[in-house]
């Protein structure tokens, strides 16, 4: 018998291990810069210059619904990586990213080998949660604020796992049914079992399918927009009408080229 920890709630975190991880990314809780130095923030920041931020802001002004990836996108780091490391299972499961990045297996082919490496237990998991709880990006609690105000419908869609997603969810005040990601699966005994690979994050082309979804339960002429840091974001669109591409964690060359609007702080989409 198996079941998701999606409805898992985040844990307190103690205090100071929460900043010393926020340190070493130049994010704190908040999602503000906290003037650490973060080479992976700083230098993605610094040396990539957005791609028409005004026309962006008006995007989203425009936009019914807006759509964000999570890792390195919401949040400052990538959650199974974190996880990996966390269970000592982080150099293996990093060579398994760097093949499938390289087109070397599908997706859900990568997302099975490297939950297979790690095998995390439910335990495990809880306490993954509550000793490394996730850093928000620079101004995305603000930003998701913002976007509420104006009466807009925001999702979190990634390739994640819900039971890491759903404490970040609830920090931003987001439902968990605009959730779409994928869920590991375990035990009676608590041990890893397997993930659903009905859910279409767990698979090539899923965020696309998931805006598919999401598309079909509001009128026809909403415009969506869909945030990310990743190609499997760029690729969101179709269904998506537009994709705004995010570089304040870890700038990707290729979707860089390609987005037709690029920012690096979640601030210049604000239209401030």
């Amino acid at each position: 018998m198996s079941g998701s920890v999606l409805s898992m709630s985040r844990p307190a975190a103690a205090a100071a291990g929460h900043n010393l991880l926020a340190k070493q990314l130049n994010c704190n809780g908040n999602g503000t810069s906290n003037g650490g130095v973060a080479a992976k923030t700083t230098v993605a920041s610094a040396i990539t210059p957005p791609k028409q931020p005004q026309l962006a802001a008006k995007v989203i002004q425009q936009s019914k619904i807006v759509c964000f990836d999570v890792d390195s996108t919401v949040i400052c780091e990538e959650g199974i990586d974190e996880l990996a490391e966390f269970c000592g299972k982080g150099s293996e499961v990093a060579r398994v990213t760097k093949e499938a990045m390289g087109g070397a297996m599908t997706f859900q082919d990568a997302l099975k080998i490297r939950l297979n490496i790690i095998r995390p237990t439910q335990q495990q998991v809880k306490d993954f949660i509550e000793e490394r709880p996730s850093t928000l990006s620079k101004n995305v609690k603000r930003f998701v604020s913002h976007l509420k105000a104006e009466g807009k419908q925001v999702y979190l869609i990634s390739g994640g796992f819900d039971c890491l997603i759903a404490p970040v969810a609830t920090e931003l005040g987001i439902p968990l049914s605009r959730v779409y990601a994928n869920k590991m699966l375990f035990d009676y005994m608590g041990a890893y079992d397997s993930f659903d690979i009905t859910q279409p994050t767990s698979r090539s082309g899923g965020k696309a399918e998931a805006i598919a979804l999401i598309k079909q339960q509001h009128p026809e002429d909403s415009l969506i927009t869909m945030i990310g840091d990743g190609a499997t974001d760029l690729e969101a669109v179709p269904p998506a009408n537009y994709f705004i591409g995010f570089g304040g964690n870890v700038v990707r060359p290729e979707v860089y080229r390609r987005a037709q609007y690029y920012v690096t702080d979640f601030e210049q989409l604000m239209g401030q």
